[in-house]
Order: C-alpha cells, then structure tokens, then sequence
C-alpha cells in the first residue's frame, strides 16, 4: 500500500460507513460488500470486480488498528483528496491556495513525534527534500517487494463438519501472479527497464519557494521500473484474476459465523514479496437432532411415562457413535443429564453431551390403556403441586 493510495483512497467511502464506524460496523460492511460484489457471484463482471478489489483493500486497511490510524493521520495531514509531495494547491490545515504556515505542519507532526524517536523525522523526511531518510525509505518501499492482498472467502459446513473438524477443498478467485509474464508485466521476450525520469527511485523531487518536495514517479507510477511491451494478459498490471482451489483443514469445534485466518494462503505478493493471508468465514448448517451451547452438545430424548416413573436405560446417539444414558426412576420431565466428553472435540478439551428427558403423554388412548390409568389415579392420592393448591386455598378463603 503507497503512500499515495493513502492519501487518495476513500476507504470509508469504498465501505459506506462513517470515518468513527466501529470495527464491528466495518466488518459487517465488508461482509455484505463482498458478499454481493464477490467474482463468484458476478462472473464476467469487471466493474463488480474492480469493486471487490476496493472493498477488500479498504477492508485491509480498516481491519488493521495500526494502519487505520497511519491511513487516518495521513489523510488528515495531507488532505482527503490532497496531492502528496506538491501541495499547489496549499498544505495540511490550509485550504486551496491559501499560503502556508510552517507551524502548521510542526503542530500537525506533533502527535508523530509523540509517538516514537523518529516520528517527526520521518514526517519531515516524506515531505521535504531527496535526502530525508522518509524520502528513501518510501522509494524503497515503492520498488522494492510488496505484500500481496489478504482474500476473503466462505466455507459451509456440515454440524458434524464442523464439530469435529474436516479437510475441504475451497474454489476461490482472486489476484495472482500472471502466468504468462510470471509477474514482471512486460510481453514474453522483453523485460522492464529502469525508470528515466527517476532512476529507479520510485519517487521524484521538486522544488516550491524554499522547500523541495518528494512524490511517486508518474512515469513509471511509483515502481521504479516502466514496461515498454506490457503483457497481453495482464496489460502489464503483473497480476491477473485467477480460480484456484486449495485443500484447507477446519479445526474442530469451529462456530458459526467464525473468521479462521490462513497465513500466506491470500493473493501474492508482488516483486517477490510474501502472500497475504486467507480468511475463510465458516457458515454451520443446523443439525436435525443436535444444538448448541459453547462446546457443550444438547440432546432432547422423550421417555414415557413408566420410564420416567420406574427409571431406565436408553440408548442416545453422540457425533462419534452412540451411548447407553441410565434414567433414574422418579425422573421428571425436563431433567437434564450430563455425558461427559462427548460433546465438541474443542481446542485441548471436549465438551460434554447434554441431554434433556421429555416425559411423552400419548395423544389417544385405547380403552384399555384408559381403564389402566384412571386406575392408577384413584391409587394415586399425593398432590402434584401442594404450593398452586395451597394459594388457591389461601386466595378462597380472603
């Protein structure tokens, strides 16, 4: 990411959310932006995924607390929409064609100074002359390697998938090195050469009254290098859309809606530099039988009457197989019972299976059963619920 792209680039704009959004608002933002914008979803679709690009660039930055409050200071000393290095136009603080107060600037670097030894440093070194050490270091940064993209992508798992853990294969689209020029841009046969009009530097230098000012190269837009011959496939970009698929192993006991990061799994990086990362967002289907809770499984079994009454043993079944769940006799409906270790299979331990015991009351009875029954309530003479009996007496007699 260049200092340009810092200072040009809305990223909240590109996110539609307000510059104090919370990292909960910018993450739900991005989600349905690259939900709707995603290549998959729009096959063919350059401008859907010129914006998927934006999005997930935005996303990059606004994600990251450091870079959001770099991209953030940046923007506010230089000036949404400013020019970096030139500022005809007038400098941070000033509006367009408004002279320049040198105090300005050193009560704007003040909180980078603050920061660290070499904040106010390397402020002034980006800003004026070739010789500051911010002015090297960002043509460094502008021809040297560049981190590729992190990339963004969506699982759907199986209940069981998911609790217990599974390998998938994940078809993805996304920046990747051209095949055709192997990353360099330029057509098979030819190669880049040095930039001109700034040697390789990446950034050129000018002066206004008694300042000089640093900003990237146009000519060769900030690399170093120009292609003459750009590559038929890439158009010299160095990277083109492609659709991988990638083998990707889901721990086990994995949420729904949770963000698992893969090191070095995203978009290459350009100029040998490292690959970014890989996020895949896991979406659980529910379970016909099994919920929920933490790493805990629930269960729900109904008995009948005469098991809950006399007591029992049923046979339930878990993810890994089934077990046999002893029901003490006298057990009232909506007991819960604890099997431990058979729940999900989470990070160094395994929750517990726990299941709920449901007293079944049959909708119809035969004569007999009926006959069966209303003997055993004239047996039965203890009362269910003494309290209720016992404010309904009280409420009766005031």
């Amino acid at each position: 990411m260049s200092t340009r792209d810092f200072i040009e680039k809305d990223y909240y704009a590109a996110l539609g959310v307000p510059k104090d959004a919370d990292a909960t608002a910018i993450k739900k933002a991005y989600r349905k932006l690259a939900q709707e914008l995603h290549p998959d979803k729009n096959p063919g679709n350059s401008e859907a995924e010129a914006r998927f690009k934006d999005v997930s660039e935005a996303y990059d930055v606004l994600s990251d607390t450091k870079r959001r409050a770099e991209y953030d200071e940046a923007r506010r000393l230089f000036g949404a929409g400013g020019r970096p290095g030139g500022f005809p136009g007038g400098f941070p603080g000033a509006g367009g064609g408004q002279p320049f107060d040198v105090g300005d600037l050193f009560g704007a670097a003040g909180g980078a100074a603050s920061r660290g030894a070499g904040g106010l440093g390397d402020l002034l070194g980006g800003l004026f002359g070739g010789a500051g050490g911010g002015a090297r270091a960002r043509s460094q940064a502008a021809s040297g390697p560049a981190r590729g993209q992190d990339v963004e992508t969506e699982a759907t798992l199986s209940f069981e998938e998911a609790a217990l853990g599974v390998t998938v294969p994940l078809r993805m689209q996304s920046p990747g090195t051209c095949p055709t020029c192997n990353g360099s841009g330029a057509k098979p046969g030819t190669s880049p050469h040095t930039c001109p009009v700034c040697q390789g530097a990446g950034v050129t230098s000018r002066s206004q009254g008694a300042f000089a000012f640093s900003e990237p190269c146009r000519n060769c837009r900030g690399t170093g290098s120009v292609v003459d011959d750009p590559c038929p496939t890439c158009a010299g970009d160095g990277v083109t859309t492609q659709t991988r698929t990638i083998t990707v192993r889901i721990p086990a006991g994995v949420k729904d809606g949770q963000r698992i990061r893969l090191a070095g799994k995203g978009a290459p990086g350009r100029r040998g530099g490292p690959a970014g990362d890989l996020f895949v967002v896991v979406h659980v289907a529910e379970h016909a039988l099994f919920g929920r809770k933490g790493d805990d499984l629930t269960l729900t079994v109904p008995i009948t009457f005469a098991e809950a009454a006399l007591g029992t043993t049923v046979t339930v079944p878990t993810l890994d197989g089934s077990v046999s769940l002893k029901v003490p006799a006298g057990t009232a409906s909506g007991r819960t019972l604890r099997v431990r270790g058979r729940g999900v299979h989470g990070k160094g331990r395994s929750g517990d299976l726990l299941v709920t015991l449901e007293v079944a009351v049959p909708a119809k009875l035969t004569p007999a059963q009926r006959k069966v029954v209303e003997n055993l309530a004239e047996e039965m003479h203890e009362d269910p619920r003494p309290q209720i009996t016992a404010a309904v007496q009280a409420g009766g007699e005031r």
